[in-house]
């Protein structure tokens, strides 16, 4: 697949997606509370989605088996909603993809549930840094590996892993287009593809409390720390303009 470069119409019906993204989070994050299972979470998205006209990307995609991904503490992303009752003091990391007028929206937000540790916060924090210190290289010009080394500079300057089997991608009417975004840098793969504007971009840092490693549980879905210390992640689909880029699934306040 080749990287595709949108028309101002095109974004258009992007934001629109991504609308519907931020507003199916906002649902979420008003519904994150202790005693809240993540099936509930699901099922919150779910409705709000179908409601705006759209469908979520994420049910059926190569056999996922909900609506949105809810991963709690060590739990980095593709977390199973489903009987899990969140407890005081987790964070649930929650990924909700949108599909309207055949385009797609993608964005992730990492939440408190009740009183959570000042490490965990800050964690966190750092990680929503990291993608707005990422995304000023979102730019004519610039290149991924741009991108890249911002997010890895940050999240390191504080100590963090940093996921490396897992990366940001290109989207549009499919939800994961090319190219592949990482979180950091390998110099074998040079400093990637050179930014036009017009490329839609799903940017997300995924960043570890402790070490990077990361393994595959069980269930074939669910990404977890090696070393079950907190990860968080951060996400929005944006679009490369002539100036600043444009964020297509802003929730209010982040």
């Amino acid at each position: 697949m080749t990287i595709t470069v949108k028309t101002p119409e095109q974004i258009e019906l992007m934001r629109a997606a991504g609308s519907v993204v931020a507003q199916a989070l906002e649902a979420v994050g008003e519904l994150v509370r202790p005693g809240v299972t993540t099936a509930e979470l699901n099922e919150a998205a779910d409705a709000l989605i179908r409601s705006k006209g759209a469908v979520p990307s994420f049910l059926g995609y190569n056999n996922y088996p909900k609506s949105i991904c809810t991963s709690v503490n060590a739990a980095v992303v593709h977390g199973i909603p489903g009987s899990y009752v969140l407890k005081d003091g987790d964070i649930v990391s929650v990924d909700i993809g949108a599909i309207l007028y055949g385009w797609q929206g993608d964005a992730a937000r990492t939440f408190y549930v009740g009183s959570v540790a000042p490490e965990v916060q800050r964690l966190c924090e750092v990680t929503k840094e990291c993608f707005f210190e990422g995304i000023k290289f979102a730019k004519p010009g610039c290149h991924i590996a741009d991108i890249s080394a911002a997010i890895e500079r940050h999240a390191q300057s504080h100590g963090y892993g940093v996921v490396r089997e897992l990366t940001g991608h290109g989207i549009g009417t499919h939800m994961h287009e090319p190219p592949s975004i990482p979180n950091f840098v390998d110099a074998r793969d040079g400093r990637g593809v050179k930014l036009v504007k017009g490329m839609t971009l799903a940017i997300e840092p995924m960043i570890n409390l402790g070490k990077r490693d990361v393994w595959t549980l069980a269930d074939g879905w669910t990404v977890e720390t090696r070393d079950k210390k907190p990860s968080a992640h951060y996400e929005n689909t944006i679009a490369v303009t002539d100036d600043e880029p444009l964020l297509l699934t802003l929730t209010r306040g982040c």
